[in-house]
Order: structure tokens, then sequence, then C-alpha cells
């Protein structure tokens, strides 16, 4: 069987209930689709400190936007799966959510968001699924209503996984051609392992072009360690704070609050940790 999961079904059908409930359940998947979508926001360059309305294209179980959520931003989702979907509501994700095929183009009104994320989506729309799916058409249409629903100078960030250079050059030809400005890049680029290819794009003329990791002098060996991604995790959990303590709940409480959530009253009991019980 292939490796890669765009060659076996299309994606309505790959992700279905057995695949949905790994990605609800593997510590693996989980990890890795968090840290794709940090790097994702980070490459967005959003003003620090100020909410954003944000697109999570290919939304799944709402990982990537249980991350937006973290950074304090508001976020819909479009997914092609409903069991996907299924999944990210069992969840309780904060983020709204609407099934969608992308490659038929976005359904919102012009100008709604402040910036968009994917995760693994765009090598899906190079694949011919149906007689009627032509990728180049199928890749205008999306990133022309992606266009239309941005506010100007907004920023898409995609993460995906190109098979060849003619799959990548397709995709950026199709982006450009819709008015888009940006280009590809290339996190760890001398890393089999590490090598992370992010489209990064602007509605509109930009001067946006955010630097790759993993480029320097000391990662040029095909031995690229971790070092530099462990420091930003650190990071990145040092200002969120760690999960399940009194800062990270009243955080999350506050963000529940301001989205007209309703949430349990705060106690002197909040973030304790319980007595582990014996016997």
């Amino acid at each position: 069987m292939s490796s890669r999961p765009e060659h076996v079904n299309p994606p309505e059908i790959f992700y279905g209930e057995d695949e949905a409930a790994k990605y609800r359940k593997s510590s693996r998947m989980i990890a890795v689709q968090a840290q794709m979508s940090q790097r994702a926001i980070e490459l967005l360059m959003l003003p620090q400190g100020e909410p954003a309305l944000l697109l999570d294209i290919g939304a799944g179980t709402g990982l990537s936007g249980s991350e937006l959520t973290e950074e304090g931003h508001t976020w819909i989702g479009v997914d092609i799966s409903r069991a996907m979907l299924e999944q990210a509501v069992d969840r309780g994700v904060e983020g709204d959510l609407a099934e969608a095929d992308i490659g038929h183009g976005l359904f919102f009104r012009p100008g709604t968001f402040d910036g968009a994320i994917s995760v693994s989506v765009l090598q899906w729309l190079c694949h011919i699924y149906k007689n009627e799916h032509v990728p180049k058409r199928r890749l205008r249409k999306f990133f022309q209503s992606l266009f239309n629903c941005l506010s100007p100078g907004a920023r898409a960030v995609f993460q995906f996984y190109p098979e060849t250079p003619a799959q990548i050059e397709l995709i950026v030809a199709a982006a450009m051609e819709c008015g888009f400005s940006g280009g590809l890049v290339v996190d760890y680029p001398n890393s089999k392992k590490a090598k992370k290819y992010f489209l990064c794009l602007s509605a509109g003329v930009s001067a946006y072009k955010p630097e790759a990791l993993g480029t320097g002098p000391r990662n040029a060996g095909e031995g690229v360690k971790y070092t530099e991604m462990k420091r930003r995790e650190a990071r990145t959990k040092k200002r969120r704070g760690i999960k399940g303590t009194r800062e990270w709940i009243d955080r999350k409480k506050t963000s529940q609050r301001n989205r007209g959530l309703e949430v349990r009253r705060d106690s002197k009991y909040t973030g304790r940790r319980r007595r582990r019980a014996f016997g």
C-alpha cells in the first residue's frame, strides 16, 4: 500500500471513522499536528495581543483550531470529512465548523477573515478522484475564493506535503494567478526527517517574507538536531502556561466567556490537584 494517503482514497473516504478516531487518540498525531499548527500561526505574523478571526482549512478533529484558541483567536473550520468534524464536536472545540469540499470554492462573505492556516491539505487538490476533477481548475477556484474572503493584506499559511517539484509549481502558480503574493518557505531543507514545506501567502502585494528554520551554517548537514525546535516549544509552553494549572484554566475560561459560552464558576479549588486514591 502507498505511504501517501492521497493515493489510497479521496479524503472524505480515507478520513472515515477509523482514521478520525486515530486523530483523537494518537499522542504522536496530536503532537505533530500541534507542532505544524504552531509554526503556521507563527508564520502568519499576526500583531501580538490582537485577537483575530481566522479560517482553519482542513480543520479535521479540531487540533489546529485548539492551537488557535490557545493563542486567543476566534476561528471557523472547514473540512470535507464528516467523521473528522464529528470528532471535533465531541472534543468540544471552541470554533465553528462546516463540512465542505474546498475544491468547489469557499462560501464566506468578502473580507471575512483576518488570516487562514491549513495543515496537510493542499496536496489533496492535486489528485483526480472524480471525472470532473481537474487539479488546476480546483486549485484556482479554491485560491480565488480564499482571496475574496480574506481582508485586504491578510495572510494565509499552508503546511503541505508535495510529491514532486511539478506539484509545487502547480500550487504556487494557481495562488499567484488569483492575486496572492508570497512564496514557499522550507524549514530544515537539508534534513530528510525535519524538512517541512509552508506556502506563505498575502492577499495582495506585500513585503511579507517570513524566514525558514534550520537554514543557518549549524544546520547545513543531514543530521540536523531538534534543539532549535525544542527551544521554541519550551518558549511556547512558558508563554501559555502548563496545561491543567490554574493559570491555564483561568485563561481558557476567559476565552470561553468572551465567546458567550457557559463555564463553571471559579473557586479556591480551581486547578488544584486531586489526591490519588489507593486501595
